[in-house]
């Protein structure tokens, strides 16, 4: 809101070249508001902008311009711009960008880093994709168990500059493996003289460098932390993930789950980037397979023409009997992949879940019976629309098909995330359009065979 009252003063001093008065009233904005105005410019005034901050305020603001603004500033800013904020962003931040870039682009980059950084942003490269590895950041404050808290603040005062976090110091013994965490704030309440190792509780939580970034995110809700250290196989501290990377990851993960929610592959990449075969190609994949599917409603209509022609009045209710399975198990499957993906929810409790389900499922389908029921009965009294002779027999198979279709819907969608789960499969996969193409089908076995019951002698 700050940025976009003083645009106008902003362009004004661009226009005018006043390059000091630019930088004076950036100094005092936090970086992301700095972020926020550079977005809303032209890119080359966004250049400028970029051109008169100092260095380390530079890469600050830079850490918090998405991927795709952050390659075209590199493309459009000078040799000197790039390499100075390469070498000040965070190495966590840094490989977030570099993964993103095709490998030659990443590999010029990387050319640009100073030795120290360079090594720093190759071992981050080289865990695998997907990977805590990757997250991490190796700016943190090691000491050992036989400092006084007095050594301990001065080695903080002298090297937490570059410190990612300062939340939680890690201690480490003489081969610098992992023995404890300890919160800052006990080092401010202890005297000068007392020993770390008079202070830490002998107790922590570790990730390691191979742990998936979605496994970490449980952790960090697990133990409401801000920052978690990372070990390699060896228990050896090599890094920290901090809670801001954690919050990048679960909206990517909440983003794909979306997405596959919605009957699609996940784009794994922004929307307004994608290129337009690569969407197409993720988004007929779903929908060619769930056409193929809706194609069995027609086969299976096919087996009750007979049926249909004796009673064409049944036909008149194929749409409500069909969508409102569909929109059972849509309910369920949502409701039980997201329980999934909270970590509510294990292999282990899926009978827990059929319980629940098969009383959720008859009820609800009992609501909708009585209410497709009492609408043929009131429309038949209303003289609104003539059912026949036994119109009481249609509206007790509508409304016993509705049960019949609803629980069925209900308990299909939620068993089918626990069958791919256990399958290895990511349960996701199992989209709403997914489950209600599923449903469709059977649905239409279980209104039929409801009405061959209830009408036989009668209307067939």
């Amino acid at each position: 809101m700050v940025g976009k009252l003083l645009a106008p003063e902003i362009k004004s001093l661009i226009d005018a070249r006043n390059f000091v008065a630019l930088r004076e009233l950036f100094e005092e904005w936090p970086p992301a508001d700095v972020a926020d105005v550079i977005l809303d410019l032209p890119d080359d005034e966004q250049v400028i902008i970029f051109r008169v901050l100092p260095a380390a305020m530079a890469a600050d603001v830079f850490e918090y311009i998405g991927v795709e603004e952050q390659q075209k500033l590199l493309h459009a800013m000078a040799h000197e711009q790039v390499v100075g904020i390469l070498n000040e962003m965070s190495p966590d931040d840094r490989t977030a960008l570099l993964e993103e870039m095709p490998s030659a682009a990443a590999r010029q980059l990387i050319r640009l880093l100073t030795p120290e950084e360079r090594h720093v942003a190759q071992a981050l490269l080289g865990y695998p994709e997907g990977s805590v590895g990757r997250l991490m950041t190796p700016d943190f404050i090691p000491v050992r168990e036989d400092w006084t808290v007095k050594e301990v603040l001065d080695f903080v005062r002298e090297y937490g500059q570059d410190s990612e976090t300062l939340n939680v110091i890690y201690v480490v013994d003489e081969r610098g493996k992992l023995i404890d965490d300890v919160r800052m704030r006990e080092f401010l309440l202890k005297p000068l003289n007392a020993k770390v190792s008079d202070i830490r509780d002998q107790t922590f939580v570790a990730l390691k460098v191979n742990d998936l970034q979605e496994e970490a995110l449980n952790v960090f809700r697990k133990y409401d932390r801000t920052a978690l250290p990372v070990i390699d196989t060896s228990g050896v501290l090599v890094g920290i993930v901090t809670i801001d990377d954690m919050l990048d990851v679960a909206e990517k993960e909440a983003t794909e789950d979306i997405q596959k929610l919605g009957g699609l592959e996940a784009l794994d990449e922004p929307y307004t980037t994608i290129p337009f075969l690569r969407m197409v190609k993720k988004r007929a994949t779903w929908l060619i397979v769930l056409f193929l599917g809706e194609m069995l409603t027609a086969t299976a209509m096919q087996g009750y023409n007979g049926e249909i022609e004796k009673a064409a009045v049944l036909a008149m209710f194929l749409p409500l009997i069909i969508s409102s399975g569909g929109n059972s198990g849509s309910q369920a499957t949502t409701l039980v992949i997201r329980a999934m993906a909270l970590g509510e929810l294990r292999l282990r409790d899926w009978f827990r879940v059929v319980r629940k389900e098969l009383l959720s499922g008859f009820s609800l389908g009992l609501i909708l019976g009585c209410i497709g029921f009492i609408r043929i009965a009131l429309w038949q009294y209303l003289h609104i629309f003539d059912y026949g002779t036994y119109h009481w027999l249609i509206a007790l198979t509508v409304g016993a098909a509705l049960v019949g279709v609803v629980l069925w819907g209900t308990i299909s969608g939620a068993m089918l995330p626990f069958l791919l789960r256990r399958c290895g499969l990511d349960p996701a996969t199992s989209s709403a359009p997914f489950v209600a193409t599923l449903v469709d089908v059977t649905g239409l076995l279980i209104y039929f065979n409801v009405a061959l019951f209830i009408l036989r002698g009668t209307l067939l």
